[in-house]
């Protein structure tokens, strides 16, 4: 048998079921050791246990590829039965690499960039043994080396080093260190190791190249190990698993499908479940299902009556036996289907039954599940998306410019090579004798001078050009890249202004390959929940019988502004207050305590209308509500002196005053989404009944009775009016009386419509229409969705940045719209807000072609929809400040109250979002979308969020960002060029996910307009300086060509090449990439105009690319060509000649670190003291080192290197005039025009950071104002017949969750674990509420009503010319100090 057949692993496989076979083979190709004679067959046991382990080895070579699944069969208890489907185990994985995929995916990601690519084939090159001597031995050596060494680095990482919730500065900064010395050591091999056969060692390419790939596999591999550390700790989180009716502990990630596992309160899902049993009755849990749609409220779930009896006992459990079948995976959070069969019986499953991985457990003490999905077939991971290689814009244009540069490149060879050949032909072959002709490269018999031979040295000569002119695209430029990006994350980690404090959360960059993308962000993605708001409801302000509570006025009538200094009411009179609970407004308090009839029945009706369930926690009254908006009102009836105690399923009792009052719950009429509210119908202990509503204005209002107050009605509208315009939350209450006789007969019509077959839900919402109908208007609530701090400024900052904004969240359409006005994403002055909201296909697609179309018209004279509003901010002063100028922007239109408009917005739900993203209607959507100023996407599921994202990334050359806090926003961060987790929230799953992280939504404006903005600026200043000075570095040899024969020869000492890069011009142009700016951090959040270079590429493109090239050419043209006239037939003081190599050389590299480094010096707009160590230094570095390099050390230690011939040359040079005349001419000739010409256009054009810039020198003239970072905000008031006639009542975010409320199962018993706890006490006062009505105030007549006049200060500016509003602008307008345009093309260089 062959040794190639011994090695096949089918054949192997059949060798170890035959033991004698076996054996001959492995005698066959020599396995054994010569001194063990024969061999023994090994037993048949061994045999087949080694086959067992090359099974297992060799299976994922042969592993048969899983069909689709199509439906899911699985039984309880039974893991044999299900192993056979090879279901996914719980286990999940969120990084990218392995221990075998490290290397390649690495590799393959890093030579995406150009570059790399481009250097590998350099050093192939080298390896050529007919252009470089060298063995390919010496370079497989290093590389074998350095994946060793980057290996065992990755696996002690891996292994050894904990968790830690940043990245250690020894990761990034030792590899560096490391780079730079080992860089330094190369440079001693120049001369001591490897002789210079070609004109450029292989090394000088081949060991930077290395180890910037080095650098960046540990970079990328530090960032993998924190997502393996991260899925290792949910992976080996404990669940308890029942098998064989005892409780087992199991880490999550051994869970499998069919197990049954017990989870307790406050726990995370582990998979997904179905419910089968839990500690409350009739089967109910609570869980909190923020982690998946981004809601805080609760949400039951209920198990089936046949599994829910079998309660927490393990025996039952463990014996339990079904056969469960239902849906593949798919990531649709809203829809489950299937069926289980047990004990004969087949029972439906739908999403009610199901507990999604992701979810919380509330309110419920325990509960028992069977797996269906696990792992990555749960429908939190299908819809987190996968986790994509990011690199900037700036990386993919600088592949662009390396396909250039390499063009330029191989036509700059070429007309060398060329060259060569015609020399060679005219005047080369005539000096053999000196310049002889390598016989064993040049083909032919010795002596021959023919075309042949000469086109072998002009072809050879070709590739010797590629290797001496390819520092045009030098390897240092990446090794600084990461460098510089190392640092600018090191900033965002180390800046103060972004810690949080409250949740002690710092800032922290968890990618180093993303800072200057920061600064030229286009669109954000943002979530709501947690990410804009605080997930806080708090009771704000009411409308009570025309009366508005809740500001603060002064003696004049004057509203004050609420902030940490005013003292809140004090509630300590009631016992059962809460100490959290705050409210300023004394008038409200005196009027409870005075008894006034309205207000008391406005706080009774708060009491009892809501599905709120009392319980005890720590001996302390708690509410469990199903929506915080419902419990924020509930708890401010409570601290007013109206507590809901206590409720059965037919009775609520509240404590008033101190005395209990119990009523009778006869019905509870529940909310859902077309009511948009709910009733309960009660009776007193005086046997009257009463309906109490609250809901939507637009519902409550209309089912008024007609002999209502019609000044009421007008006062309580104007106050919601009132009310929405500062974003919060509103709600109308309505009573009415109904007699017994009409109850009766409407009770039986409603019992008999509850129990129809078909069209229940119509015919109840029909019965519940004809009760509800002649109410009386009680008043209305105001409730804030608390925002975070400083979210407004920060919209309001980044909208005048030129950045849009949409935000995606899970949340119904009006809470969205309401935060959209409250955080003014959304303001009165747009000029529409179009509402997508059609549940078809066709019904979509109309209401977009209509919204296109009247975009279209409406812009028809302004230019094509969305175009960009390119706008320069004014700079106050004291004297005053200039107009706003406008590039390329729509002009705003007036609206009906005479006031601008500031364009559309656009509002779209989840069904009708599903079908706008179609491929028939994505366009229409994004050309709609990207016109307005703000999109709001409601009820959105996350893989729609990730859609939207990739929408806009896919179809617009602009960079996006995301931004969210829950594990239903990792797949739109993900998804996006750049993603932003808000830590400290609940779950890190975002956070981890994400590229950066911060404490706060307000955070996001610092991390764009001042780190991404200085990042961006720093890196374009960096690399149009780099490629300057490299340009005029290499191509010094290209002149230098015309004047040795065309033969590869270096113009300077390879000594010099060497550390030109490393240490003559390396840390200036790094300084410059860490620590320039062109103003602060103050006036780059102050003047967000600023940032709109970096979105448009104005600091670094195509057009500055080039310009950096030119400059770099005729630079290197006047560096070589000034000394070589100077030197060219010049003599020294003792008549010597300096026509000679040495001496050009000397001069020509002088003058090349003398004129980069001024020009350098030239660039810097923000000196600090390491400028100028490293700008100085550099200079005093280098003429140290050529007086110790060429006169200090004994010759015998440069002999036999090529620095041997310029022994001796620096105090040659510098001893003569003609040196020193000839780098003065070389400065005035380069540097002069540069000089000259910066002046010439920032004094008479100069550019909006030009006029910031001296501004900030001159800090006194600058307007006084608080902290830098607030954004003064024009007041934030609607006309409400503006608001009317332009998009009808905004008043739409009332106060309820999108979903089925809980009156059903409170009515039906089922929400009642302990009754007896929750009944009233014996000393309840059963007749309180009649003692109460009959002992309370008359009923006082409506006072006048204060209120600031809409439009107030609109009006005053209007009747002032002198006065200006801003609007898209920072300050206020009242004199022109500059034209505020953008700088022209031809000088963007000085924006």
């Amino acid at each position: 048998m062959s040794e190639s057949t011994f090695c096949d692993p089918l054949t192997m496989h059949e060798l170890l079921g035959k033991p004698n076979a076996l054996s001959q083979s492995l005698m066959s190709v020599g396995s054994l050791p010569k001194s063990t004679g024969t061999f023994a067959a090994p037993p048949t046991a061994v045999a087949e246990k080694m086959s067992s382990i090359f099974d297992r080895c060799c299976c994922a070579l042969r592993r048969r590829k899983k069909p689709k699944e199509t439906e899911r069969r699985l039984k309880a208890n039974d893991r044999p039965y299900n192993e056979q489907y090879r279901y996914t185990d719980n286990y999940i994985k969120t990084s990218k690499y392995n221990m075998f995929s490290f290397v390649p995916k690495n590799l393959f990601e890093q030579f995406q960039r150009l570059a790399n690519a481009y250097f590998i084939f350099l050093m192939i090159l080298q390896l050529i043994p007919q252009i470089s001597s060298l063995t390919p031995l010496t370079t497989i050596l290093p590389l074998i080396a350095v994946l060793a060494v980057t290996a065992g680095k990755d696996a002690i990482d891996d292994l050894c080093v904990p968790w830690i919730s940043s990245v250690p500065w020894e990761t990034t900064a030792l590899p560096l260190f490391f780079v730079l010395a080992c860089t330094a050591l190369k440079d001693g091999w120049d001369d001591l190791l490897i002789p210079w056969v070609s004109s450029i060692a292989w090394y000088s390419t081949a060991i930077p190249l290395f180890f910037v790939l080095f650098v960046s596999a540990v970079k990328d591999g530090y960032d993998d190990i924190q997502r393996h550390r991260s899925d290792n700790q949910v992976n080996n989180r404990i669940s308890y698993v029942v098998r064989d009716g005892k409780l087992e502990e199991e880490k999550w990630m051994n869970v499998k499908v069919g197990d049954i596992i017990r989870m307790e309160n406050d726990h995370f899902v582990a998979a997904d479940l179905m419910l089968l049993s839990t500690s409350e009755p009739h089967g109910l849990c609570y869980v909190e299902t923020a982690e998946l749609d981004g809601e805080t409220n609760l949400k039951a779930r209920q198990a089936l009556p046949e599994t829910a009896e079998m309660g927490d006992s393990l025996e039952q459990i463990g014996k339990f036996r079904a056969e469960v079948t239902c849906e593949s995976p798919n990531n649709n959070l809203n829809r489950f289907e299937g069926r289980m069969v047990t004990a004969g019986q087949t029972l439906p499953i739908d999403n009610e039954k199901m507990l999604l991985r992701g979810c919380i457990l509330r309110n419920t003490r325990w509960c028992y599940g069977l797996v269906i999905f696990a792992g990555r077939d749960t429908k939190l991971m299908m819809n987190s998306g996968k986790t994509k290689f990011k690199r900037t814009s700036l990386d993919r244009f600088l592949n662009v410019l390396i396909m250039g540069i390499v063009l330029f490149l191989l036509s700059m060879c070429l007309i060398c090579s060329i060259l060569c050949g015609v020399w060679e032909y005219t005047t080369g072959k005539e000096f053999q004798g000196y310049l002889k002709w390598d016989d064993t490269i040049v083909p032919g018999p010795p002596g021959e001078k023919g075309f042949k031979q000469i086109v072998v040295i002009a072809f050879l000569m070709f590739f010797s050009y590629v290797i001496l002119l390819n520092t045009v695209v030098p390897i240092s430029l990446y090794v600084s890249v990461e460098i510089i990006r190392f640092m600018h994350s090191w900033w965002i980690n180390w800046d103060e202004k972004m810690y949080y404090a409250k949740g002690d959360v710092a800032s922290r960059a968890r990618t180093t390959t993303l800072n200057e993308e920061l600064g030229q962000v286009q669109y954000i993605f943002s979530d709501k929940t947690g990410t804009l708001t605080q997930n806080i409801m708090t009771f704000n302000k009411c409308s009570i019988n025309g009366h508005s509570y809740g500001d603060v006025t002064d003696e004049l009538g004057n509203v004050l502004e609420i902030d940490e200094r005013m003292k809140p009411l004090d509630f300590s009179f009631n016992p059962l207050y809460e100490p959290k609970f705050t409210f300023y407004d004394e008038n409200l308090l005196k009027d409870v305590k005075r008894g006034n009839k309205e207000v008391s029945e406005f706080w009774r009706l708060l009491a009892l209308c809501h599905t709120v369930m009392p319980d005890r926690k720590n001996g302390q009254l708690v509410y469990q509500a199903q929506s915080p908006d419902e419990e924020a009102l509930t708890s401010a009836a409570r601290n007013f002196g109206f507590v809901f105690k206590s409720r059965t399923p037919r009775s609520i009792t509240i404590e008033v005053n101190g005395e209990e009052e119990t009523y009778e719950l006869l019905c509870i009429l529940d909310f859902n989404n077309v009511r948009k509210r709910m009733s309960v119908i009660l009776k007193d202990s005086e046997g009257h009944i009463k309906l109490y509503c609250k809901g939507a204005d637009t519902m409550i209002l209309a089912r008024l009775s007609t002999d209502s107050s019609e000044r009421l009605h007008a006062i309580t509208n104007a106050h919601l009016d009132k009310f929405a315009t500062e974003g919060l939350r509103t709600l109308c209450l309505a009573v009415k009386p109904i007699t017994d006789k009409y109850w009766e007969k409407w009770q039986k019509r409603q019992q008999d419509a509850s129990v129809a077959l078909e069209n229940r839900q119509d015919l109840l919402d029909a019965i519940y229409e004809e009760i509800e109908t002649d109410m009386t208007l009680i008043g209305a609530t105001a409730i804030e969705d608390k925002l975070q701090d400083g979210v407004p400024e920060t919209i309001a900052n980044l909208a005048a940045a030129n950045i849009k904004i949409w935000v995606l969240t899970g949340d119904k359409q009006e809470t969205a719209i309401n935060i959209g006005y409250s955080c003014r994403l959304l303001t009165e002055n747009m000029r529409e807000v179009f509402v997508v909201d059609g549940e078809q296909k066709a019904e979509v697609e109309v209401q977009l072609k209509d919204i296109k179309r009247r975009l279209d018209r409406a812009n028809g004279s302004n230019g094509r929809p969305g175009a960009p509003q390119v706008m320069i901010a004014s700079i106050q002063t004291d004297n005053g400040v200039n107009g706003t100028s406008v590039v390329g922007a729509n002009n705003d239109q007036l609206g009906d109250d005479g006031e601008p408009t500031e364009g559309y917005a656009l509002v779209i739900n989840g069904p009708s979002l599903h079908h706008a993203l179609s491929p028939a209607l994505e366009r229409t959507f994004l050309d709609i979308g990207c016109a307005c100023q703000a999109v709001v996407c409601c009820r959105v599921t996350p893989l729609q969020k990730a859609m939207v994202v990739d929408l806009v990334k896919r179809n617009k050359k602009a960079v996006t960002l995301s931004v969210g806090d829950g594990a239903n926003d990792v797949s739109m961060i993900k998804t996006a060029h750049i993603g932003v987790g808000i830590s400290g929230q609940e779950g890190m799953q975002a956070v981890l996910a994400s590229d950066y992280s911060i404490g706060q939504f307000r955070y996001l404006e610092r991390l764009l307009l001042v780190h991404g903005r200085w990042s961006y600026f720093r890196m374009s200043k960096f690399l149009r300086y780099f490629f300057y000075k490299n340009f005029a570095f290499t191509l010094a040899h290209f002149w230098y060509a015309f004047f040795c024969g065309y033969s590869a020869q270096t113009v300077y000492d390879p000594v010099f090449i060497a550390c030109y890069n490393l240490f003559f011009t390396s840390l200036p142009v790094l300084i410059l990439g860490m620590f320039d700016q062109d103003v602060d951090d103050a006036y780059s959040m102050r003047f967000p105009k600023l940032y709109i270079p970096g979105q448009y590429n104005l600091f670094f493109n195509m057009r500055i690319f080039i310009y950096s090239v030119l400059h770099g050419l005729v630079s290197s043209l006047v560096l070589f060509f000034i000394p070589y006239g100077t030197m060219h037939l010049g003599y020294n003081y003792a008549g010597l000649d300096m026509n000679d190599y040495s001496l050009l050389a000397f001069t020509v590299f002088s003058s090349l670190v003398v004129i980069v480094t001024i020009q350098i010096a030239l660039d810097t707009s923000y000196w600090t003291v390491f400028n100028h160590i490293c700008i100085w230094g550099s200079l005093i570095f280098y003429f140290s080192l050529t007086l110790v390099y060429y006169e200090a050390l004994p010759f015998s230690w440069v002999n036999g290197s090529q620095s041997a011939a310029n022994y001796g040359v620096a105090f040659r040079a510098m001893a003569s005039p003609h040196y020193w005349l000839s780098m003065l001419l070389t400065a005035v000739v380069l540097l002069l025009p540069v000089v000259a010409n910066r002046f010439f256009w920032q004094d008479t054009q100069p550019s909006y950071s030009d006029r910031l810039r001296v501004r900030q020198q001159r800090p006194r003239e600058m307007p006084k104002k608080g902290p830098t970072t607030d954004l003064p905000m024009r007041p934030f008031s609607r006309k409400t017949t503006s608001r009317r006639s332009r998009r009808g009542s905004l008043r739409s975010g009332y106060a309820f969750s999108h979903q089925q409320g809980f009156g059903e199962l409170i009515t039906k018993g089922k929400l009642f674990p302990n009754l007896g706890i929750l009944l009233p006490s014996t000393g309840s006062a059963p007749g309180a509420l009649g003692k109460g009505a009959s002992s309370s105030h008359a009923k006082k007549s409506l006072s006048p009503i204060r209120e600031q006049p809409p439009g107030f200060i609109a009006a005053a500016a209007a009747a002032l010319p002198g006065i200006q509003l801003a609007t898209g602008n920072l300050f206020a307008s009242t004199e022109s100090i500059e034209s505020g345009s953008l700088p022209s093309v031809d000088h963007i260089e000085h924006f």
